[in-house]
């Protein structure tokens, strides 16, 4: 089979690789979509040489990208309870492996698993961006006939993760939040939100992206780069600021300007990887009894929870998708999302 495989400064190569066979507890995907995230960029773009995990295990060999994987079981290795997968079936992955039996694994939270070093389809691990993939069968969650496999690329991470930080703050149609950056996490969130119930003030220093907030549900949209944030929320909310902020870019300035922008007790959301942020404690936080937490990604429990709100919602979360790409195109696709002017890509296999 082939996979696609970030060598580093921007430079890709679709590789070949035996065909996987399920060992014990695995099944073996044969991949039908595998959406393209923004912290594939972070792969994409890191020196040659030098890997970039995050603090994960260091893969041996070239490892094939792509961490939002769907598809369809095509062979079952033994030890596979026929509750968790029957070839045929149509499903999403979880993409993370830890040591499976401590209370975050088995709450279905394994990449926060303390006892091993978590695998991470796509980053140390071999992801979906390939004709087949191998994953264990506690790492499936099923896709609902409802939704196309591209909907499920989505939930596996950028919607997902969407979905896992607005329930994290406990998002409801009172509250007003201004999501900061409108790529596919954050438009993502100006989706859910808005079905939620929610007001959403969209950021971005994209004129297209903020196009789009604006067609998934925006109320108002802010470009920092044409007026102070911080301020046009305020004006936007009587001068109290916004109820919610939801920090999508890992833009430093933006987390700041989040924080700042929120109402006194207001709570404010990083789910953007990497980069830094720098907080006066008492103005920016303690005299406003604001709130500071991170989300990172989701439970199993919470992408199949996910599905079945934009299933009940009716949502069009195919929408996201503004290119569509076949492996031979990887190259191609790439440049293009490396600019971050555009929507959600996928691969189609």
């Amino acid at each position: 089979m082939r996979g696609v495989v970030f060598t580093g400064d921007r430079q890709l190569e679709i590789m070949s690789f035996p065909d996987p066979t399920p060992g014990f507890g695995e099944v073996v995907l044969e991949m039908k979509a595998s959406g393209m995230c923004g912290s594939d960029l972070k792969q994409y773009r890191r020196p040659k040489g030098v890997r970039q995990n995050n603090g994960l295990a260091t893969p041996v060999g070239p490892t094939i990208a792509g961490h939002e994987p769907c598809g369809v079981v095509a062979a079952i290795g033994p030890g596979v309870d026929p509750r968790q997968a029957q070839v045929g079936q149509r499903v999403m992955v979880h993409h993370y492996q830890g040591c499976t039996t401590c209370n975050h694994c088995r709450t279905g939270w394994q990449q926060l698993c303390q006892q091993t070093s978590v695998k991470v389809y796509g980053n140390n691990s071999h992801g979906g961006h390939a004709n087949y993939m191998c994953v264990p069968a506690n790492t499936l969650v099923p896709l609902p006939e409802a939704l196309s496999f591209t909907a499920g690329a989505a939930i596996s991470c950028g919607t997902g993760t969407a979905y896992g930080a607005l329930r994290r703050m406990n998002i409801s149609g009172n509250d007003t939040i201004a999501i900061f950056g409108q790529g596919p996490v954050g438009l993502s969130a100006t989706q859910l939100a808005t079905a939620m119930g929610a007001r959403v003030i969209a950021l971005d220093i994209s004129p297209q992206r903020l196009e789009r907030a604006r067609e998934f549900g925006a109320a108002e949209t802010i470009n920092p780069s044409n007026a102070d944030p911080v301020e046009a929320i305020r004006d936007l909310t009587h001068g109290l600021g916004a109820d919610l902020t939801l920090d999508t870019s890992s833009s430093p300035q933006a987390r700041i300007q989040a924080i700042r922008a929120l109402k006194v007790w207001g709570t404010c959301c990083f789910v953007g990887e990497g980069g830094e942020v720098t907080i006066d404690v008492s103005p920016d936080m303690l005299r406003r009894q604001a709130t500071v937490i991170a989300s990172w990604t989701f439970s199993n429990v919470g992408q199949a929870e996910c599905a079945r709100f934009i299933i009940d919602r009716k949502l069009s979360v195919d929408s996201l998708f503004t290119d569509q790409w076949k492996l031979d195109q990887a190259e191609e696709a790439y440049k293009l999302f490396d600019q971050q002017n555009t929507g959600k890509g996928v691969f189609l296999m």
